[in-house]
């Protein structure tokens, strides 16, 4: 059996490599900036509300409350296996990015109707 110790110690030790001459690079243009004056807000990001995690989350939810109902509707003879599988993960799939959408339709909404109009 093929032992996977070494690929993840070089990982590791690239993975320390890049962040160490990120942080460096990332000093040097702020440092940089400060020498010419100019302010390195420019680099601080808005805290921005990520929500590809709740759009992942209800997807892999939804296919698997998809996979469960397919499996009760073979169990009991409903219908085919194949068809069964593939039409609840596609129809509890597409229902999971439609409620995601709404979710973040009305979250942008909320957001606009925030800011003070000019």
């Amino acid at each position: 059996m093929i032992t996977l110790q070494p690929v993840f110690i070089l990982a590791v030790i690239f993975g320390a490599i890049v962040a160490i001459i990120y942080l460096n690079i990332r000093k040097k243009e702020r440092m940089a900036l400060l020498q010419m004056g100019k302010d390195p807000s420019a680099f601080e990001s808005q805290r921005k509300i990520n929500l590809s995690s709740l759009k992942y989350g209800l997807l892999l939810v939804a296919i698997g409350l998809g996979v469960l109902i397919a499996n009760i509707l073979v169990a009991y003879n409903v219908m085919d296996e194949d068809a069964a599988y593939f039409s609840m993960v596609f129809i509890f799939g597409g229902a999971a990015l439609l409620v995601d959408y709404f979710i973040e339709y009305k979250k942008s909404k909320y957001k606009s109707s925030d800011k003070p109009s000019e």
